[in-house]
């Protein structure tokens, strides 16, 4: 198979994903669309990775933003499996009409999430991931939940049989990746209630195997996925 994947910005990148399509023998390409390349074209790939972004690009989308949610949308009405991450997920979630809103709590670091009851995901009950972000989503009509953390309880979804994923969390981030997304950390809020959930760079890098923890995570994730193709 070949992926396209849309990347939002240099600290935003796909980190595992590319490690495990290359093991799985999938060919990709990554469009820096941050940086100018154009939109690919629609039936140029047998599936399409939305990668997570700047929390700027949804209060202020950028000009090319219109042609990739023009994209984005021509998948979703296709038949090739489609998956966002962070800011995928949420402009999924909004091309299928859900509510998308800063969420009571941003959330940074690592939390625990609770599978939903009536979740597809093949994910163990309760699982620790990996969070970096201040924008929620509602369920889209017909969709299936994936479970919740404490903070947001919405971590995900399933649509059109699972052909469709939206993950709020992170199951592809490394050390590296990490380390990268504090060189622009979120705003604070200003209260301390409103940072409960916030994590410090040292406590997020302080334990290395919950990043290799979530490498079977991602493998689960993704073989249900593209099982759809």
């Amino acid at each position: 198979m070949h992926i396209h994947l849309l990347q939002h910005g240099p600290q935003h990148g796909p980190a595992r994903l590319t490690d495990w399509l290359d093991s799985m023998g999938h060919s990709y390409t990554v469009f820096h669309l941050f940086d100018g390349e154009l939109t690919p074209r629609p039936g140029e790939c047998d599936a399409l990775i939305v990668l997570d972004g700047p929390d700027e690009l949804i209060q202020t989308p950028p000009d090319w933003a219109r042609a990739e949610k023009k994209l984005l949308n021509r998948y979703l009405d296709g038949q090739r499996p489609v998956l966002g991450i962070g800011l995928g997920a949420l402009w999924i979630a909004e091309a299928l009409e859900a509510v998308i809103a800063p969420g009571t709590y941003p959330e940074t670091g690592w939390h625990g999430v609770t599978l939903a009851p009536e979740s597809p995901f093949d994910l163990p009950e309760r699982f620790e991931a990996f969070m970096w972000h201040r924008y929620v989503f509602s369920l889209p009509d017909a969709a299936l939940p994936l479970g919740g953390s404490d903070a947001a309880p919405l971590q995900g979804f399933a649509w059109d049989a699972g052909r469709v994923v939206g993950l709020l969390c992170h199951f592809e981030v490394t050390a590296k990746s990490a380390t990268e997304l504090f060189e622009y950390p979120p705003a604070a809020p200003a209260t301390a209630a409103g940072q409960r959930y916030l994590q410090s760079e040292a406590a997020i890098l302080e334990i290395p195997k919950r990043f290799h923890d979530l490498a079977p995570l991602l493998d689960r994730v993704m073989l249900q996925w593209l099982a759809r193709a």
